[in-house]
């Protein structure tokens, strides 16, 4: 098991977590996603999974369900 930590943008709201943890639980291998929002800010969402996830299929899910992944060294 490995947890990662990603920074998302524009999430405000309870609505805005449930997408993207509906979209990220469809990534084979994902056990667990807890999201600290911070409304109208970065959001940091922590994955769980079997394995280190591809950053494209993360990414495609947080664009999936309307976010932005931050770039990588943003501050979650």
């Amino acid at each position: 098991m490995t947890t990662t930590t990603y920074a998302v943008n524009g999430m405000t709201c309870g609505h805005c977590s449930a997408a993207v943890t509906e979209e990220l639980g469809k990534l084979p291998g994902v056990q667990e996603i807890r999201i600290d929002l911070n409304a109208g800010g970065t959001s940091a969402v922590h994955v769980t999974s079997e394995s280190t996830l591809d950053e494209t299929a993360v990414r495609g899910a947080v664009d999936e369900a309307g976010y932005e992944l931050a770039a990588p060294g943003a501050s979650a």
